[in-house]
This record gives structure tokens, sequence and C-alpha cells, in this order.
């Protein structure tokens, strides 16, 4: 691959990683996509294999991202009722608050839904600041999966293949 090229797949990865803390943007989606790009351009079996433990952890990031708040949400022994307002909070939030009205709808909603489990707003609030850790930690987990592929990549790049 020429190296503009290989600048622009770098551009890509870089905006996908932004794309990991700013909602809009389908971060490690753009990174694989790139990846996979690259692997066709470049064409050799060791590009391949590179694309392969990239997708591979793009593929465990995005996993993790659920994952991890998920199990705050389980721990915490959440009702059907909450995922649901949790859900219809983040779409309606995805449509009035641009950028950042998914996060803030689906916080919204599961606050709402925790209420109306305990019945008292100090617990249900502590219970939505526990999940927002866990959503942290989600980011954290798929923000590192996705340095991790682009530095496989860079590697790649610049010391392993011609």
């Amino acid at each position: 691959m020429n190296p503009l090229g290989e600048v622009l797949v770098g551009v890509v990865m870089v905006v996908g990683l932004v794309g990991v803390v700013v909602p809009v943007l389908p971060g490690l989606l753009l990174i694989a996509v790139a990846a996979v790009v690259w692997g066709f351009e470049v064409g050799t079996g060791s590009a391949w294999g590179v694309v392969a433990i990239m997708l591979a952890l793009l593929a465990a990031g995005t996993v993790g991202k659920y994952l991890v708040p998920g199990q705050e949400l389980a721990e915490q022994d959440t009702q059907p009722r909450t995922w649901l307002l949790a859900t219809a909070g983040a779409v309606v939030g995805f449509f009035v608050v641009p950028v950042v009205g998914l996060v803030l709808g689906f916080l919204l909603g599961v606050w709402i839904g925790k209420r109306l489990e305990t019945g008292d707003s100090a617990a249900a609030s502590r219970q939505t600041r526990r999940l927002l850790a866990g959503i942290g930690r989600g980011i954290v987990v798929e923000l590192s999966a996705g340095f991790v592929a682009v530095a496989c990549w860079v590697v790649a790049v610049l010391f392993v293949l011609p």
C-alpha cells in the first residue's frame, strides 16, 4: 500500500478511537473497516494475520463494553421495567440531545426505573452512579482494545511488513 493510503487508514483508525468516547461515531467498527481495507490493499498473509488479530481484539472490546455495565445492572437485580425505561430513554435522548443524549437518556431511564423499584430517590441515585461507573469501565475496556488493535497495526506497518 502506498504511504498516502496508509496515512488515510491511520486517520480513520484515530477517528475510530475518538468514536469510542463520542457516542455518535461507530468507534471500533471504523477501526475494523479500516483494517480490512488495509488487508485487501496489502494482500499478504502477514497483513491478513494482523487484521485477524485486530478483529479479535476489537470483538473482545465490543463484548466487554456491554458486559461490564450489564454485569453492574445484573448485580443490582434490575427489573425488566428498568431495562425498558433505560432503552426508551436512550432512544428518546438520542433524538432530543445530539451527541450525548443517548447516554443521558439511558441514565435517566435507569434512574426512573430504580426510583420506581426502590421508592427512594437517594437509593436510585446511588445505583445509577454505580451503573455510570460501570459504563465508564466499559468504555475503558473498549478504548483499550481499540488502542491495542491500532498499536498492532502501527507496529506491522512500521516494523514488520514491507
